[in-house]
């Protein structure tokens, strides 16, 4: 029976070795092992002034500025004058100008009369031209729906497309309106991404909004999701993209987040050991230097929120908790950003993910 038992475990080691490997072989936000107790972690970021799922805002990645929401709210009501004196008083900062305009075209392709009746009592508004742009490219998307083509219907198409060429039209009125103004330009990315322009045409509108702004977060953020291989390009084009525009920013310009991007986009493989290779603890660490940067000098800055999100992610998978936690702690409350974002319900990943890393700070 001895001899007999002593085979039977030879024979069984192999399936044990193979048993004990898979267990290796984690998603990448369980890579702990041991995952800490969920409810435990729960209780734990609660103490720290964490918020649960239900609390998070998931249609903004950061507080919106109290006078953007009341020109939204405004705009709501029938009345254009807020939206109108708040992109004039923001001048020629064309970060916050693209920002706005997002948010005010955002709801302008749900409810437009406001937008009309701004149009209506001043024709040839530069502002009000590029949030009727911005509204149509967002009233595209809206029609095409988030699923992938091939769960896209015909109608859903023809509708994309029909509108993305009359949104052309209204993006080349708003930049002769306004032409040192980069933003209907980068309205126009969405454009291109959707409609399929050649390579050598995006290059074209690339140019028009790197003259004028050619550290600008949003273009970049746009323009790396034509390059990605789900669209218009592919994973070299992608990263290079990336690499091109990290490497010539200056600090606080927070383009170190595209590299992060493209590395996200492409990354198929549950194996956490390819986010914390020498290449990837840099890129990290890139990133933090220029968010420490940007903070320094406009803490409010559109599009730090969406670094600090993805530097928490990123931490976290690294084992580096304490630096991943201070990031939650800037971020928690607004969960529209990569990585989250991209999930059916980003709140609970996010939530999920930032309770692991508090229980593992704890521990």
């Amino acid at each position: 029976m001895t001899v007999l038992l002593w085979i039977l475990g030879i024979l069984a080691l192999p399936v044990v070795i193979a048993a004990v490997w898979l267990t290796g072989v984690f998603l990448k936000e369980l890579f702990s092992p041991s995952p800490p107790d969920p409810d435990e972690t729960a209780v734990a970021a609660e103490q720290r002034g964490l918020l649960p799922p239900e609390r998070q805002d998931t249609e903004h990645s950061a507080p919106v500025p109290a006078a953007w929401s009341a020109a939204l709210e405004a705009a709501r009501g029938g009345d254009w004058q807020p939206a109108a004196a708040l992109l004039h008083a923001n001048g020629r900062d064309w970060e916050r100008r693209s920002s706005i305009v997002s948010l005010l075209g955002t709801f302008a392709a749900r409810e437009d009369g406001w937008l009309t009746a701004w149009q209506t009592a001043r024709p040839g508004d530069p502002d009000a031209a590029v949030v009727r742009a911005q509204g149509t490219v967002h009233l595209a998307w809206e029609l095409r729906g988030a699923q992938r083509a091939g769960s896209t219907t015909r109608e859903q198409f023809d509708g994309f497309h029909r509108t993305l060429a009359a949104a052309r039209e209204e993006i080349a009125r708003a930049a002769e309106l306004n032409p040192e103004d980069p933003t209907p330009y980068v309205v126009e990315v969405w454009v291109a991404l959707g409609l399929g322009y050649p390579h050598a045409e995006m290059d074209k509108l690339w140019a028009q909004i790197t003259t004028r702004a050619p550290h600008h977060f949003a273009a970049h953020f746009a323009a790396l999701q034509y390059w990605c291989a789900k669209w218009r390009g592919s994973k070299r084009l992608a990263a290079e993209f990336a690499e091109r525009a990290a490497a010539g920013a200056p600090p606080g310009s927070l383009l170190t987040a595209l590299p992060l991007i493209a590395h996200f986009e492409h990354d198929d493989t549950t194996d956490v050991a390819v986010d914390s290779t020498p290449e990837m603890l840099a890129l990290v660490d890139a990133g933090l230097a220029d968010a420490a940067a940007c903070a320094a000098a406009d803490p409010d800055r559109p599009g730090l929120a969406q670094l600090r999100h993805l530097l928490a992610y990123y931490l976290h998978l690294q084992d580096r908790h304490d630096a991943a936690l201070e990031q939650f702690l800037l971020v928690d409350g607004h969960v529209d950003a990569l990585p989250w974002s991209y999930r059916g319900d980003p709140a609970e990943y996010y939530c999920r993910v930032r309770n692991e890393t508090v229980g593992a700070v704890a521990a």
